[in-house]
């Protein structure tokens, strides 16, 4: 029988994304695995039902989605719905355990085995399935494109017969991967570009792009896994003086610090937005942590004297289309670690249970969990009732 895999509507408000593009449909069924989407899915992303092909099951049911072997989702499906999964079938999303106590316990209840997208480990032979990569370039692409949009001002340099006009200075905190996407589209808009991390072995991939590096004096914070620790007071005392002037002197300000699984590191104070220019903007992607600036509001437009605060928490959904194609392709590399070839059907089964596997260049496939893969090994959240990822029960200790 072939492997059952279904894809649900989102159901988070202002959640825009899918898990699941027509394009990457095709490749899945070429599998030979059943694929069911629930209709209107793709609506967000505007993707029409028909867009999926022939191959792919619609369905208005929720137990035709949840009784699949496999659920693949952008965010991990509500409590209730989890709860109409069948023991020992597999959930792919980003779940954010931490911040989700009660889908959880639903997923231990329920036995079900889930794999959380954002602890997909940060080596090269997972670098096609890092869904928080792909979702950060296409938040700090927007980001900065709401800079360029929300700022009063002409990013680049314009040489007019009424004179000339200086390019404005764009500022991004943060040179990860939504940073170093910031830091390129602001570039190419013609910006004046200045950049700063706590990692200082990120200095050269700034100025590759075309950005000015600033470092504040004996502060360094390189973490395991490529991220940022957090920092000491001393070293925060020298951090936000440096920045308190670089912003003063800054028309936008795009910052992108956080730390998995904490709240996002507050790097701005209320008195270095008072500093800075008159009409500029700040673009806090660390909203969806609290921010980090201590003047954001989650998904809100804050005026503070004349400095504007955007505080957008899911930016990638304002760029569905694409952001869905590059998680849907994430999650298709990742799904192949579990999906493994039959070596043939078995003497005992049926001619029609064997009908597919008989049919010419037709592969049959089964669900199989290889613990010993690091990749998989790192990316489990539950499994057989139990929370087994030791990072997440570490985090859930701290917040205790």
């Amino acid at each position: 029988m072939s492997v059952s895999i279904a894809v649900p509507k989102e159901s988070a408000s202002g959640e825009t994304r899918v898990a699941m593009v027509p394009k990457i449909a095709s490749k899945l069924t070429k599998l030979n695995v059943a694929l069911t989407i629930e209709k209107d899915a793709g609506a967000g992303s505007r993707i029409p039902n028909e867009a999926y092909g022939d191959n792919v099951t619609l369905t208005e049911n929720a137990d035709d989605i949840f009784g699949a072997d496999v659920v693949l989702a952008v965010n991990a499906p509500d409590a209730d719905r989890i709860k109409k999964m069948k023991k020992g079938s597999v959930l792919i999303s980003f779940i954010q355990a931490h911040n989700n106590p009660d889908i959880l316990e639903a997923l231990k209840t329920n036995h079900v085995t889930s794999f959380a997208m954002e602890l997909v480990p940060r080596i090269t032979r997972a670098q096609s399935m890092d869904a928080l990569s792909s979702q950060a370039s296409a938040a700090g692409y927007k980001a900065a494109l709401m800079a360029a949009s929300a700022l009063e001002r002409f990013l680049p340099m314009l040489t007019t017969a009424a004179g000339t006009i200086r390019p404005a200075k764009v500022l991004v905190i943060g040179a990860g991967v939504a940073g170093l996407q910031a830091i390129a589209t602001s570039k190419r808009l013609g910006a004046k570009v200045f950049a700063y991390d706590v990692r200082t072995d990120t200095k050269e991939q700034v100025e590759s792009l075309g950005a000015n590096f600033l470092m504040a004096e004996g502060v360094k914070a390189e973490a395991e896994g490529g991220y940022a620790r957090e920092l000491t007071d001393e070293e925060k005392s020298k951090q936000q003086q440096m920045l308190a002037d670089n912003m003063a002197d800054a028309d936008a300000v795009i910052t992108t610090a956080a730390v998995p699984g904490k709240p996002a590191p507050k790097i701005i104070s209320k008195a270095m937005v008072e500093a800075m220019k008159p009409g500029s903007v700040l673009i806090d992607l660390g909203a969806s942590g609290g921010g980090n600036c201590e003047l954001t509001k989650p998904d809100e437009i804050v005026t503070h004297g004349s400095v504007t605060i955007h505080g957008p928490s899911n930016v990638p959904a304002q760029l569905a289309e694409h952001a869905s194609e590059m998680y849907a392709q994430n999650v298709l590399n990742f799904l192949q670690l579990i999906l493994v070839e039959e070596e043939g059907p078995d003497e005992g089964q049926s001619q029609n249970e064997n009908k597919a596997a008989d049919k010419p260049g037709q592969k049959q496939y089964k669900l199989d969990i290889d613990w010993e893969d690091e990749i998989l090994a790192k990316a489990v959240l539950t499994r057989d009732g139990e929370l087994v990822n030791e990072s997440v029960k570490k985090l859930l200790e701290a917040n205790a």
